[in-house]
């Protein structure tokens, strides 16, 4: 199965993977799956790594990122118009304006593939088309 993920989850994958749950280790564990990581992610990546509003050990130019990606066998998928016109059709869900956000859950419902996040407002954009699959990260206080 094909599964898009999240900014955070490629963080974590690379850098955290104790923030994982185990499903969703299961899911990276299992050959037969295969990830896809929205351009509007590693835009995001770049971006808190060039304001240093983040620091990941190796991480210390595009090529290093693309590394990471290659390593995991995780694609990168560009913003396409169809993306563009189900992000116009899209209603922000309340207090939720992250455009970031936005655009990888247009990609994920035009793509018809199931979105990995630890955003617990991403579930919120069900009823718009997306396929949500929560990470319930073990650390997280209950």
């Amino acid at each position: 199965m094909r599964y898009f993920i999240d900014t955070n989850i490629f963080l974590f994958l690379c850098h955290t993977p104790d923030e994982l749950g185990s499903e969703i280790e299961a899911l990276f564990d299992d050959y037969e799956n295969s990830f896809i990581i929205s351009s509007e992610s590693i835009r995001e990546i770049i971006m808190l790594l060039k304001d240093d509003r983040v620091q990941m050990k190796g991480w210390h130019s595009y090529a290093d990122i693309r590394a990471s990606l290659d390593k995991h066998g995780i694609e990168i998928r560009c913003v396409a118009e169809a993306h563009l016109k189900t992000l116009y059709r899209l209603c922000p869900a309340p207090r939720h304006s992250d455009p970031a956000d936005l655009m990888i859950i247009a990609q994920a419902i035009t793509e018809g593939v199931p979105l990995i996040s630890s955003d617990t407002k991403f579930p919120l954009y069900v009823r718009q088309g997306l396929n949500a699959v929560l990470n319930k990260r073990p650390n997280a206080r209950r």
